[in-house]
Formats: structure tokens, C-alpha cells, sequence
């Protein structure tokens, strides 16, 4: 199976529909898969839901998508660094649906090991326990969380080989690893496509089974604050 591709957009290709369940990997600017996000709003689709941490800022990541209203719903634990997704959200025109953050890593975990649910403390309580099923386990109070299994995952790596193995560096890997194990479809975006056998088996963080596509390409990577000291 060949899975190099030349661009986003071929890697999309016969991939996308509207409304469906896209997992975004990328924390804040860090690890975005900026490229391929780019050709998913070039294409129009539209009436998306989008699991994702948070949402980019306004100009940049994710916040494109909400530009275009391409978005439906969000499904994330964060969003104090985008005005317009704010805005929408107050506005009634954004559904949000908010997961503790090791909640949401933990959803995307189960879908991508078929783990179709679990039990955690994690909310109890609060209005994140409304409408969910509770149980008592040794004394204590759970409710039950749903994994989640995407129809694309898309997620950004340091380097990949051409069967889809992929390392990410440092910070960059955060919930990149669970969202690309979680989908139908994966589609990868690398810094280095390395040949293959080139990457230590024993740091491979993503094996090549869960990537059904792959791009390599040049990224921004953008520094969501920035600050300075005087000198």
C-alpha cells in the first residue's frame, strides 16, 4: 500500500464528507497539523465536529476552520486563546461539548485500543456528570465516559518512513499518539520523511499499522505567547 503523498490535498482525497468526526492532534500551536487542517478548509467541507484540545488561535490552526464556519461542534478541555471560537460559543452558534483534558486523552485512548468505554472519578459532581451513567466501585462514585473512534485523525510528527511509522519530538507529541490510533482514517503530516528502516524501532512512538497516509511538508510553527524580556 502506498501511503507517501504529495500534498494535503491528495492525502484528503475521498476522505472527507460533511459531518463528519475529525480528531486534531496538537496542543495549543504545539504539534498542530497545520497543513493538513489548511487543505480540510480549502476543500469546504463543512458541518464538521472536531475533537481537539483546544482550537488554535484565530489566524492559525484550527481557528481557520472556525473562520469559515466549517465547524458544528467542538469537543475539547480548552478555549482561552481564541476569540472567535468564544465568540461563537456565547453567540449560540458553536455546540461545545468540554472534557476534563485526562478525560478527553483517555476518550481518544479507549477508541483507539476498541475500548468502547470506561469508568472515572474525574467530574463527579459537576456538570460534566449530568446525563451520564453513575456506578460505585469500592465506595466511590464513577461515571462513565464514551472512547472515542473519529472518521479522520490527522496529527503532526517530527519524522515518519513511508509506512507510516512516526517519532514526535518532545512537547510536539502530546495527544498525537492518541489521535492517531483513534481514527477510521489517519492521515500524518512529518518534518522528515525518512527511508525505511532509517528510524530505531525502539523509539517509534506511532507503529506505521495506524497511518494510512502520509505528507511531509515546511511548517510555521508559530509561537502561540510570546514573551520578551527587556533588555
Amino acid at each position: 500500500m502506498k501511503k507517501v503523498c504529495k500534498t494535503a490535498a491528495e492525502a484528503l482525497d475521498g476522505v472527507l464528507f460533511d459531518g463528519m468526526l475529525i480528531a486534531a492532534g496538537g496542543f495549543g500551536l504545539c504539534g498542530i497539523p497545520e497543513l493538513l487542517i489548511a487543505a480540510i478548509r480549502e476543500s469546504g467541507v463543512k458541518n464538521l465536529t472536531v475533537v481537539s484540545n483546544n482550537a488554535g488561535v484565530d489566524d492559525f490552526g484550527l481557528g481557520l476552520l472556525l473562520q469559515t464556519r466549517q465547524v458544528a461542534k467542538m469537543v475539547s478541555s480548552y478555549v482561552g486563546e481564541n476569540d472567535e471560537f468564544m465568540r461563537q460559543y456565547l453567540a449560540g452558534e458553536l455546540e461545545i461539548e468540554f472534557n476534563p483534558q485526562g478525560t478527553l486523552a483517555e476518550r481518544l485512548r479507549a477508541g483507539g485500543a476498541g475500548i468502547p468505554g470506561f469508568y472515572t472519578k474525574t467530574g463527579v459532581g459537576t456538570r460534566i456528570a449530568e446525563g451520564k451513567e453513575h456506578k460505585e466501585f469500592d465506595g466511590e462514585t464513577y461515571i462513565l465516559e464514551r472512547g472515542i473512534v473519529a472518521d479522520l485523525a490527522i496529527v503532526k510528527a517530527w519524522k515518519g518512513d513511508d509506512v507510516g511509522n512516526l517519532i514526535y519530538r518532545k512537547t510536539a507529541r502530546n495527544f498525537n499518539p492518541m489521535m492517531a490510533t483513534c481514527g477510521k482514517v489517519t492521515v500524518a503530516e512529518v518534518e522528515e520523511l525518512v527511508p525505511r528502516g532509517a528510524l530505531d524501532p525502539d523509539l517509534i512512538h506511532t507503529p506505521g499499522i495506524f497511518v494510512q497516509h502520509i505528507i511531509q511538508g515546511q511548517h510555521e510553527k508559530r509561537i502561540e505567547q510570546r514573551t520578551v524580556s527587556a533588555a
